[in-house]
């Protein structure tokens, strides 16, 4: 297979947020600014493709009968990691995101390529996807995450943009990640309606 078709898999074709409809949950409760979606997809990218690595490298060892809680198991060793570098490193970032980071355990984008890809294929393709997963699912994240925090407070990425003037205060709220979701998506299939005509 194409290593630039697996990798970019992720990033358009099968975006886990605008196609798939995966990971909701962190898409509609962290991305009250840039900084937290571009975190929480940073943090989902690393678990992916470093879990991606080891379960291809075990798949031939794991039983059919542990696979998933073998997989869970694997996938929790990455998130402690994060949570702990986070916690180290990036303590503001880390008090943002609080439960979405264990969260990722159980997250489906990174069960669903552990079981649908890397436990079926090598080492450098299952990299390569989550990889690519990963990028898109924090692809999508920021994108909503700027929207949200352009509309609500009038800034981008922490910095304002129009001094004295207040944003639509719906956007930093949970009704405003319905919202901003549904005008991206719409977005998006415009987009890729033109260009099936």
């Amino acid at each position: 297979m194409n290593k630039w078709k697996i990798f970019s898999n992720g990033l358009l074709k099968e975006n886990p947020t605008f196609v798939l409809m995966l990971g909701m949950c962190p898409t509609l409760g962290v991305t009250t600014s840039a900084f937290n979606g571009l975190g929480m997809g940073l943090a989902t990218t690393f678990v992916l493709a470093l879990s991606n690595i080891v379960i291809s490298c075990l798949k031939n060892y794991i039983p059919d009968t542990v696979r998933i809680p073998s997989f869970i198991v694997i996938i929790a060793s990455f998130v402690t990691i994060v949570d702990l570098l986070m916690q180290a490193y990036l303590p503001e970032l880390h008090g943002q995101l609080g439960l979405f980071i264990p969260l990722i355990v159980v997250n489906c984008i990174v069960l669903g390529r552990a079981e649908a890809f890397a436990s079926k294929n090598g080492i450098f393709n299952s990299l390569l996807d989550g990889l690519g997963m990963g990028l898109g699912f924090t692809m999508s994240l920021t994108l909503l995450g700027i929207v949200r925090e352009f509309l609500g407070n009038l800034s981008f990425f922490g910095m304002k943009v129009a001094a004295g003037v207040d944003g639509i205060l719906v956007f930093v709220l949970a009704p405003g990640a319905f919202l901003a979701l549904g005008l991206l998506l719409a977005l998006v299939n415009t987009i890729k309606n033109r260009k099936k005509a």
